[in-house]
């Protein structure tokens, strides 16, 4: 493994702006959480076809452009790659704003989709690249509060400007910034310089096909096993995240803007909290025991699982009024489901980076990153949106309520994934085990 360079104050620079960027990632993907009930009465769909555009449609494409993507940002840099994709899927967003049918809005939301797969494992891996082991969760950590805030933001800005301007101004007013932002990281940011491969190593990786990495990558120990617990894990929270407002203004009568704040800005809050908690929490306990950077993430999945199951199934009810909203009772119970459910991703992508060496590490997270995509982004929304279909004969609006509890069971599986890869990372860290086709320079040291 690499070791990065001393960190100064032009790296938590690159930092600050690379977590605005994935900042204003996660606002444009979640932007179409909070506009759900408007577009669909624009356009006349159904819940299903809401899924297939928030969740397969949109992970169909970032999956297939997120390992190339990261492959290539692998070989010519992690800046250009992320700079430029950040200008792509800024300029689709917007383009959101101008569609006059639901099919051009599913073109421009597969543009979003194909913009941030080369935006999210690059930028996972340069910060990787930029600080050292023993500080990368909690660096990660840092970058990872894009998804928190970008609830914040997507969900509560993105409620308000719906609710007093229209859903189109939305997308075109939050898209705007990212243009901006991918000018200035390509200008002002300095990208760190991983340490060169031997030459033989170096002439190794370039005639590698990328199917030849993709296996290596999978024969290595404990990877699999992470990478499953991604993809069920965001199964769930890709779920909530798509239709947790909904459930609010379906089954507790909130409007769409409070429905936006509590979920947005209350629960990306806590989420925000938890993340940050979570990255320092981990480089504290890896000091003891490598095993903590995945016995964190099963700690704070098991946690969040009860929370999540009562947010979900609690029946109608106020706990109190604050600013003019009527806070349910069962939203009480997502505030520590967002503090702990975050728990699982960050020290995910820090093992990872202990796991394999620069040159083939924004592949390895591209890979974490599309079975999130593919499975999360894809079957979360469109599932729930399916069973709440299902189950609307039969349970009218609380229909939505059911098919989010079950989407929380997934979680149970990810604890058990978590559980099987700790012993497999612990080892591999320290040595008892290898991959006969490791890559060269992967680290055996504890982190």
């Amino acid at each position: 493994m690499n070791t990065p360079a001393r960190v100064t104050w032009r790296t938590h620079y690159a930092l600050g702006v690379l977590t605005i960027i994935y900042v204003f990632n996660y606002i444009d993907r979640h932007l179409m959480a909070i506009l759900i009930e408007p577009v669909k009465a624009e356009f006349g769909i159904s819940d299903t076809q809401i899924g297939l555009l928030s969740g397969l449609t949109f992970a169909l494409f970032f999956t297939l452009f997120g390992f190339p993507l990261g492959r290539l940002s692998d070989r010519i840099g992690r800046k250009p790659v992320i700079a430029l994709a950040c200008i792509a899927w800024s300029a689709m967003t917007m383009l959101c704003g101008l569609a006059g049918s639901f099919l051009f809005l599913v073109l421009a939301r597969i543009g979003v989709a194909i913009g941030e797969a080369g935006g999210t494992a690059p930028s996972m891996a340069m910060v990787s690249d930029l600080y050292p082991p023993q500080r990368r969760s909690t660096a990660l950590s840092v970058l990872m509060l894009g998804s928190s805030l970008g609830a914040v933001f997507g969900l509560g800005l993105g409620g308000w400007i719906a609710q007093h301007y229209g859903w189109r101004t939305a997308f075109v007013v939050i898209g705007a910034p990212g243009i901006l932002l991918g000018i200035l990281l390509w200008t002002t940011v300095r990208a760190p310089k991983p340490a060169a491969p031997t030459t033989s190593v170096a002439q190794a990786q370039a005639q590698e096909s990328w199917l030849q990495t993709l296996g290596i990558l999978l024969a290595t120990p404990a990877f699999g096993l992470l990478v499953m617990t991604g993809s069920v894990a965001a199964i769930a929270g890709y779920a909530i995240g798509t239709w947790a407002p909904s459930f609010l203004i379906r089954s507790h009568g909130l409007s769409l803007q409070e429905a936006g704040i509590l979920v947005g800005v209350v629960g990306g809050t806590c989420s925000a909290i938890g993340t940050l908690t979570c990255g320092w929490f981990t480089d504290r306990m890896v000091r003891r025991d490598a095993g903590w950077q995945i016995g964190v993430p099963l700690l704070g999945t098991l946690l969040s699982i009860p929370f999540g199951l009562a947010c979900f199934l609690w029946p109608q009810g106020v706990a109190f009024t604050a600013f003019g909203i009527s806070v349910p009772l069962a939203f009480l119970f997502y505030i520590p489901f967002g503090f702990f459910g975050t728990w699982w991703a960050t020290p995910c992508l820090g093992a990872i980076s202990h796991l394999f060496p620069a040159t083939r590490l924004a592949q390895a997270t591209a890979i974490f990153v599309m079975g999130m995509g593919l499975l999360g982004v894809g079957l979360g929304p469109l599932v729930t949106g399916m069973l709440s279909d299902y189950f609307t004969p039969l349970a009218g609006s609380a229909a939505l309520r059911y098919s989010l509890a079950a989407s929380m069971s997934l979680l149970v599986l990810a604890a058990l994934f978590l559980a099987l890869a700790l012993p497999r990372y612990r080892r591999q860290l320290l040595g008892q085990s290898s991959h006969p086709h490791a890559a060269p320079g992967a680290t055996t040291a504890t982190a």
